[in-house]
């Protein structure tokens, strides 16, 4: 095995198990999942939760330092997590009259999940 595809594995692995950690730090806040790894129009959005009258598309970023995971959301990552949720909201008419928005969990080594209410605005044009 390559050190590339090893790289890339363990990458996958960080990212599988800090999607679960957010997850259940979600849960414990009272949101409820709709949808995990949603993929669709060349974006993917992590976790899909809802909270009373809110959906909030949510983005996990997990890195060494809480610094970086903060800085790890990029204008090209925005606009293909609009596009995902722009289809997801078209497939599930039900969530018009919802209140939606962008949050982030942002998860660090041997700290607590740090979860970003409205992390930045979704383009819905």
């Amino acid at each position: 095995m390559t050190s590339a595809l090893q790289h890339r594995q363990a990458t996958f692995l960080r990212g599988h198990r800090a999607e679960w950690i957010a997850l259940l730090f979600l849960l414990m806040k009272g949101y409820r999942p709709l949808a995990r790894r949603y993929a669709a129009s060349g974006g993917e959005i992590d976790l899909i939760v809802m909270r009373g009258d809110t959906i909030a598309f949510v983005e996990v970023k997990a890195r060494g330092l809480m610094d970086n995971a903060l800085t790890a959301i990029t204008a090209r990552k925005r606009q293909r997590f609009s596009r995902a949720a722009r289809a997801w909201l078209s497939r599930n008419d039900w969530a018009a009259n919802k209140t939606w928005r962008a949050d982030a969990v942002f998860i660090a080594t041997r700290r607590w999940p740090r979860h970003i209410v409205s992390a930045f605005e979704l383009e819905m044009r």
